[in-house]
């Protein structure tokens, strides 16, 4: 199986905003209406162009399934935040997700030079935060009724991972990796 991230195109906006409205993907996203074709195009002309931000197309086997990104790019105090999902569902127990991290997490505190990657989870989505963790993210802090979602108020978890902690997770990270049947050396990130 090969995986890596391209850089998002033109292209795939109608894929994207598949995914963005699919509901095992909206379930974790901030808003939770129906993205709408004007608002979706207004957001993908700003995913195509912002340069505080990078967005790719994660590709299984040349095939998108999924989108990751890193947003608020600051180079002045070397941090950025990041986010993903899996967008098909017949990903799932694959390692593809932790095969995005893996590849996220060297490509900030590699070819981009950063010394913090930050991201926020829904304290209830347990099982990303805590995979999360297991990259070498500490949670840094707990933001009560942080989003209001549905009518109800959501508890959110922030999480931060500095370069040397990445230097001294990546190890036992490229070991599970294997574990999986996924060459670290392999992944590829499209700059």
């Amino acid at each position: 199986m090969e995986i890596k991230l391209r850089r998002l195109r033109a292209g795939d906006s109608a894929q994207v905003l598949a995914w963005r409205n699919a509901p095992h993907v909206s379930a974790y996203m901030y808003t939770s209406h129906a993205i709408s074709q004007a608002e979706h195009d207004r957001w993908f002309a700003m995913a195509l162009d912002a340069p505080d931000r990078r967005y790719w197309i994660v590709e299984r086997d040349g095939e998108g399934v999924g989108l990751a990104n890193l947003t608020r790019i600051d180079a002045a105090n070397r941090k950025c935040d990041w986010a993903y999902y899996l967008g098909e569902t017949s990903t799932r127990g694959q390692g593809i997700g932790a095969a995005v991290e893996y590849m996220v997490l060297q490509f900030v505190f590699g070819p981009l030079g950063l010394n913090k990657l930050c991201c926020e989870v829904f304290l209830d989505n347990e099982a990303v935060w805590k995979l999360h963790e297991s990259f070498g993210f500490t949670k840094e802090a707990l933001w009560r009724d942080h989003v209001w979602r549905d009518g109800e108020a959501r508890d959110v978890v922030g999480l931060g991972i500095l370069g040397r902690d990445w230097e001294a997770a990546r190890p036992v990270c490229e070991a599970r990796l294997r574990e999986k049947g996924i060459e670290p050396a392999a992944l590829t990130v499209e700059p």
